[in-house]
Parts: C-alpha cells; sequence; structure tokens
C-alpha cells in the first residue's frame, strides 16, 4: 500500500527548473546524491543544474510515510549508464519544505 505523497514532495517532483526544485528546501536544506551533500538552496540549484544536463524521468514506485519522514521508491530511466535504475529518497519535512533529502 503507498501512503499519499505529501504536497513539498510533491512540489519538488513537478518542479520544472533548478531554482524549482531548490524553492521546495528549507533555507539550509540539505540533498545528498551519489555521495555528494549540498547545503542551502544555492548549492542546491546547482545541483539540479547538473542534474538537468541529463535526459530522463522519474516513475513513483511506492510512498511511506512515518512522522516527517517520507521514504519515496522511484525508477528513474534515462540517457545514463545504468539506465533504468531503482532509488530510494528520503525526505525529511519541516513544516511546508524539505529539510533533508537523501537519495540511495
Amino acid at each position: 500500500m503507498t501512503d499519499p505523497l505529501p504536497a513539498p514532495i510533491a512540489a519538488y517532483y513537478s518542479a520544472k527548473t533548478p531554482d524549482g526544485v531548490a524553492q521546495c528546501f528549507t533555507q539550509d536544506g540539505i540533498a545528498v546524491d551519489e555521495r555528494s551533500t549540498h547545503r542551502g538552496r544555492d548549492e542546491i540549484r546547482q545541483w539540479r543544474e547538473e542534474v538537468a544536463k541529463i535526459s530522463f524521468s522519474h516513475e513513483i514506485i511506492s510512498v511511506r510515510c512515518d512522522g516527517n519522514r517520507v521514504i519515496v521508491a522511484t525508477r528513474i530511466s534515462g540517457a545514463f549508464k545504468g539506465s533504468p535504475v531503482e532509488l530510494e529518497n528520503v525526505f525529511d519535512l519541516e513544516g511546508d519544505l524539505i529539510a533533508r533529502l537523501e537519495i540511495s
């Protein structure tokens, strides 16, 4: 069974620009991806600018909510080696924003 996708995470997945993604995070939010940590909206925006250089699509497989922590399983397909890949995205929410995201 899949839980409903909380609004801040739905906004993250539907954001069309790197700045739109960065605005989904708190001012001092953290994103961890491929063993790199991006702190604050400016670094998150820069990270997403790099991600945007790769053509990909995502499919949400499942959502599991546990208080302010939300675990989203996704399948990512695109123009990269090893495609498709299934990833676990662990979001920690703070109010209506994402405080931390760790992708593994």
